[in-house]
């Protein structure tokens, strides 16, 4: 076999676990309220079995690269698909709640390495002009997932129950294992440097202390256990400062947040993702559940906002170059949080083309809103910290995921338990969400403009 043939293999198994990944982070939400049917839960009261896969994934990518240099990107590779496809089954068979976010766990564990370990994998194996072809052919794939997971999602639960969206990861996991071990590289770099365990759980700690403390109920009894663990999560990242300065290579150093536009932009994705993480949270249920339609049908009126997201990630270039990101920025947010906020006009009635263009315009605005911010925090980092940086932004992207679902389903349920109308809720927190997302444009306003303007190339805008 030629090794060209081995590099278009090992790129189409990338782009797999690439597919899978993205695919079971969508995929879920349709299914949610047959889910909860099943296993006589609440719709609201799933909210873990998306918080528990976000949040788990978030934990355990900084590791992922250290496990690669420590026991070859082959073997970790393989353990990661194994994983997940092991937690797929376990997902499957649930028989109650617990059992299901246990095995999402699970789940995200194996799912928080495919993507780094994948990426890494071509990083060592192709080389010059043929990286940027190999990373755009595997990024194809993210896109792909996201397009097909709400429709998919909708019609297996229709057409035959809900286990069988964990199911189908099965057969694609197991070719995946069978092609990892024929054509997968397995570079291996021998004597990593040490994994800082202690720093990784702190922060760990911090973000998952902070997730229940805002999904505690908003009862005031509930108050003293939901302000300890604000206090924890609190002096969890506290406590990571003096840890970073005494280790020599501790998880995420310090000066990265002295670089201004990386620090301004962490902070802007954290609030502007909460909305955007909400919406595929809410919207399948509100379509469902106050609107009356199908899973399919749910899923299917979702796919205007993935497709729209595409095509616009062709735009983004030269309005960037126009108008500058500052600029972009500000005008971009106020679009996605107000089209975030005009989903509290969709009730019984609402013109179904209307809903079809909010959510088109969602889809567009959102997708060139995480690229431009993705962009705008990691293009200031030295070489020494590009590494470092784009592992702690991982982590506070897939936490943002993560509070958005949180936020979201905790906001339906307060005004619920207050006015005691489920679509008057609905409508209520998709406008808190989108003034959320909103306050995020004052985020922005705090970026160092003169080096932005230094590199307004298409070059330095980021694909994702």
């Amino acid at each position: 076999m030629t090794s060209q043939t081995s590099q278009k293999a090992m790129l189409w198994i990338v782009a797999a676990g690439f597919f899978m990944q993205t695919l079971d982070t969508t995929i879920v939400n349709t299914a949610l309220p047959a889910m909860a049917r099943s296993l006589n839960e609440t719709p609201l009261d799933m909210k873990p079995v998306v918080v528990a896969y976000t949040l788990t994934m978030a934990m355990f990518t900084p590791a992922s690269g250290w496990l690669a240099d420590r026991f070859g990107t082959r073997r970790v590779y393989f353990a990661a698909i194994l994983i997940f496809v092991l937690g797929s089954l376990f997902c499957a068979g649930a028989q109650n709640l617990d059992q299901l976010v246990i095995a999402r766990v699970i789940q995200g564990v194996g799912g928080s390495m495919l993507l780094p370990i994948g990426r890494l994998a071509v990083l060592r194996s192709v080389r010059g002009e043929q990286y940027i072809a190999a990373l755009a052919f595997v990024s194809v794939a993210g896109q792909v997932g996201p397009i097909f997971g709400p429709v998919l999602g909708g019609w297996i639960v229709q057409s035959v129950a809900w286990h069988w969206i964990f199911l189908i990861n099965v057969p694609v996991g197991a070719i995946g294992l069978l092609a990892v071990l024929r054509y997968l590289p397995d570079h291996t770099v021998g004597r990593a440097p040490p994994f800082d365990f202690v720093g990784c759980g702190l922060l760990s700690l911090c973000m998952v202390a902070f997730s229940l403390a805002l999904d505690t109920p908003h009862e005031a009894s509930h108050a003293a256990w939901s302000g300890s663990l604000f206090a924890l999560s609190l002096l969890s990242a506290l406590l990571y400062i003096p840890h970073a300065r005494r280790r020599q290579n501790p998880l995420f150093r310090l000066a990265l947040l002295r670089e201004p536009n990386f620090s301004v932009g962490l902070a802007g994705n954290l609030v502007c993702r909460i909305g955007s993480g909400a919406v595929p949270f809410l919207m399948p249920l509100l379509l469902q559940l106050q609107m009356g339609y199908s899973p399919l049908h749910s899923g299917l009126m979702l796919l205007p906002a993935a497709l729209a997201g595409v095509v616009a990630k062709r735009w983004i270039v030269p309005l960037v170059k126009r108008f500058g990101y500052d600029n972009f920025l500000l005008v971009n947010t106020v679009l996605v949080g107000g089209s975030i906020a005009s989903f509290a006009a969709i009730a019984p009635g609402w013109p179904v083309g209307l809903a079809i263009a909010q959510l088109a315009l969602f889809g567009a605005t959102n997708s060139m809103q995480f690229a431009a911010m993705n962009s705008v925090t990691l293009k200031g980092l030295s070489v020494e910290d590009a590494g470092s940086g784009n592992s702690l932004f991982s982590m506070v992207q897939m936490l943002a995921i993560g509070l958005g679902v949180t936020i979201g389903g905790g906001l339906v349920s307060m005004f619920t338990a207050q006015m005691g109308v489920a679509g008057t809720a609905y409508r209520l927190a998709f406008f808190t969400v989108g003034m959320i997302t909103l306050l995020s444009a004052l985020v922005f306003r705090r970026l160092d403009v003169e080096t932005l303007d230094k590199s307004r190339s298409p070059a330095s805008v980021a694909s994702r």
